[in-house]
């Protein structure tokens, strides 16, 4: 049995649950911000592909190699730059729920024995294979009960 194995089943509930609670927004409340300094539901969404997209290469390099120097990023530039209020919400829900249901596959393939391997990203601590798995899963839940209001 994998070490993250309760952690993947909890992402892959969450893959299977959550692109019926985003479709229910329509494009205008998915558009809406709550503040002008604060994110809309898509740019929400938008930092996590981009979330999505970082950490995929990661969860891919740790495990080809040990002790690894990543670079970090700028997540509040990232969302500017790519303009996540003009993209269709249906498109974007598409693009989140095909990247990470591909990284559920990559988790579910993880060889366990490279859970210990370690990065530092940008000027952080060293981090292993299984925490950065671990936050990631964290990470998405958050910002996903940022956008679902039950």
């Amino acid at each position: 049995m994998s070490p993250i194995k309760s952690t993947i089943t909890e992402f892959e509930r969450v893959l299977d649950e959550t692109p019926k609670k985003l479709f229910d927004y329509s494009e205008d409340e998915a558009a809406k911000k709550p503040a002008p300094d604060k994110w809309s539901k898509k740019e929400i969404l938008g930092h996590l592909v981009d979330s999505a997209a970082n950490n995929h290469q990661r969860f891919v390099r740790m495990q080809l190699e040990n002790n690894l120097q990543l670079p970090g990023y700028d997540t509040d530039n990232w969302v500017l730059v790519q303009q996540y209020n003009t993209v269709a919400w249906d498109e974007l829900i598409r693009l989140w729920e095909a990247y990470n249901l591909h990284l559920l596959h990559v988790f579910w393939k993880i060889n366990p024995d490279k859970l210990s391997n370690t990065a530092t990203i940008a000027a952080g601590n060293p981090m292993t294979l299984k925490f950065i798995v671990e936050d990631y899963v964290t990470h998405l839940k958050h910002h996903l009960d940022e956008i679902i209001k039950d």
